[in-house]
């Protein structure tokens, strides 16, 4: 089977397709970096959408997410932006944990696998 890796960089790949699987990297906010939690999901989220579509899949295609965010006192901010995101009869397997992330402006970081 052919892999296919999307946004390739020096230390990793944001997306790798193999078959019929797509794996997204941990994403992380990019335009709302040290912003809300709000912000921070609603600006990975549309990452997701985006590498999910390079891919050739979609958010309905999602298999499993993992989100890490670093106060769980925040859970409910992250997953008010969630919910509104994620379509009703689609919803993946889902684990959310509280971690240190990779920079103090990181707030939270959601890694998916979706099918094709």
């Amino acid at each position: 089977m052919s892999i296919q890796r999307h946004e390739v960089g020096p230390r990793m790949s944001k997306a790798v397709v193999h078959g019929d699987t797509v794996y997204l990297a941990g994403i992380v906010a990019e335009s709302a970096k040290g912003k809300s939690v709000t912000d921070q999901t609603r600006d990975i989220l549309g990452q997701i959408d985006a590498l999910l579509a390079k891919a050739g899949s979609d958010k309905t295609r999602i298999l499993t997410a993992n989100i890490y965010i670093t106060e769980m006192a925040n859970f409910a901010e992250m997953n008010a932006v969630w919910d509104t995101w994620v379509v009703p009869g689609h919803t993946p397997a889902r684990a959310t944990v509280e971690a240190k992330l990779a920079a103090p402006d990181y707030k939270v970081e959601i890694m998916v696998v979706a099918g094709k």
